[in-house]
């Protein structure tokens, strides 16, 4: 291998409202030989400025272009809650593009797209409710909450991804992903369950597992390090994997 090139790019789509910011040691607690990339949607992070994308197809064009597949160099994916939805739309894509599939898509806190309109939408919830299901759900700063600027702007972030997740429906007859795939899940998260997470497995053709861990929807919050190990060890198996192939 070129040792210029690392063993693989992963790329990490973060949840509703956030940003790379909640991500931000990800990179130190995964290998070396790897190059993590810690991805924004347009009005997050570093891309605040940016108008915000509501549409799901529409973020997952966008973020595919910042992706750029290159030929020789294995790449992967990872999402926790909306950016597991955005991931296996991107993936869709690059199927139907003919581009270079991952080896590896890692989805967390997100219900499989067959259980979609199940949950609760939370997009036009009054105020007073919104906020509650936030804090119950973890992963935004309680500072968010505590002071009425900061809301006011995080509100319309907010609700906008919301209705992203909200109004999201998958392509009927989807084919399974010919990719390696991952979930992850929190034991106590009640809107993505480990059961609400196990229907991923009819989306992959190598499905490697469901993933328990401690915790609710931010389970790996206080600590990443066991999730993290877990990702590097899933993705190991599917470059693995890949290799193998390649070279058969």
């Amino acid at each position: 291998m070129d040792s210029t090139r690392p063993a693989l790019r992963l790329f990490v789509l973060h949840h509703a409202g956030g940003s790379h910011v909640l991500y931000r040691h990800w990179p130190a607690g995964l290998p070396d030989t790897w190059d993590v990339r810690l991805l924004d949607a347009p009005g997050h992070g570093h891309l605040l400025d940016r108008p915000q994308i509501a549409d799901a197809g529409r973020l997952a064009d966008f973020l595919l272009r910042r992706i750029e597949p290159e030929p020789g160099c294995p790449y992967a994916l990872f999402g926790h809650s909306m950016g597991a939805l955005v991931a296996y739309e991107i993936t869709r894509r690059l199927v139907e593009r003919g581009l270079p599939l991952p080896v590896w898509v890692g989805v967390s806190a997100r219900p499989a797209p067959q259980l979609v309109g199940q949950g609760h939408g939370y997009h036009e919830l009054p105020d007073a409710e919104l906020r509650s299901r936030l804090k119950q759900l973890g992963g935004t700063p309680d500072e968010v909450f505590d002071d009425p600027d900061l809301w006011a702007v995080f509100d319309p972030m907010i609700r906008a991804d919301m209705r992203l997740v909200d109004t999201w429906r998958p392509a009927p007859d989807s084919a399974p992903l010919p990719v390696a795939l991952s979930a992850y899940a929190g034991v106590e998260d009640n809107s993505a369950s480990p059961r609400r997470m196990a229907g991923w497995a009819e989306h992959s053709e190598h499905f490697l597992g469901l993933r328990v861990f401690d915790g609710g929807h931010f389970y790996f919050q206080r600590d990443p390090g066991p999730l993290l190990r877990q990702i590097e060890r899933d993705a190991t198996t599917a470059l693995d994997a890949a290799g193998a192939m390649r070279s058969s």
